[in-house]
């Protein structure tokens, strides 16, 4: 035995290696195979095996080099091993659940800048009515709110309006219903379709 100690010297900068591969190596390898079973609806599958074989690819070196210097550093290693699964896996469901949100909130900020744009495309479009004098004086049903497909259609500006900063999933429809009021008043206008 003391000849493989004395082939395999650790220093503490050695020790520090194998115990940075050992928590990463069985962190991840803890997360891929939690990520893929949540995946998989619980089943293992293959993916989860292959997880957790890379990880022992990973590991069992981390932990085997401190060992064959000492069996008590070897020991330590394996402790820190099975630390770190057991933090993983119990850590590894909050890591995923705020991914997931932050996953949902990009995809819900991209809608919302998406329906602004459609928002001001609509607002534009309005605007041509009312400043244009040439519009103003062909299509005159367009500024005249007694018109109920006018009037509905300032209702609904009014409401997409003042739901885009209170009510962000709310002002997804809205700002269809005004698409939707802006084309009907436009009709009963009698201006040409796009």
């Amino acid at each position: 035995m003391s000849v493989i100690t004395e082939s395999v010297p650790m220093g503490p900068l050695q020790l520090a290696v194998c115990a940075a591969v050992v928590v990463c190596g069985v962190a991840g390898a803890v997360y891929s195979a939690r990520y893929h079973a949540r995946r998989d609806a619980g089943q293992m599958t293959d993916a989860v095996f292959w997880d957790g074989f890379a990880g022992l690819v990973v590991v069992f070196p981390a932990v085997l080099i401190p060992f064959l210097a000492s069996p008590w550093l070897g020991l330590g290693a394996g402790f820190l091993a099975a630390a770190t699964a057991v933090a993983a896996y119990v850590w590894s469901p909050r890591v995923m659940a705020r991914q997931e949100a932050r996953l949902h909130d990009a995809a819900a900020q991209a809608e919302i800048a998406a329906a602004a744009a459609r928002h001001r495309t609509v607002l534009s479009r309005w605007q041509r009515y009312e400043l244009d004098p040439a519009c103003c004086i062909d299509y005159p049903d367009m500024t005249d709110v007694r018109r109920p497909e006018t009037a509905a259609l300032i209702k609904a500006m009014r409401e997409a309006e003042r739901l885009r900063a209170v009510e962000p999933a709310s002002y997804l429809p809205a700002v269809t219903r005004l698409e939707h009021a802006l084309g009907r008043a436009e009709a009963a206008a009698g201006v040409p379709s796009r």
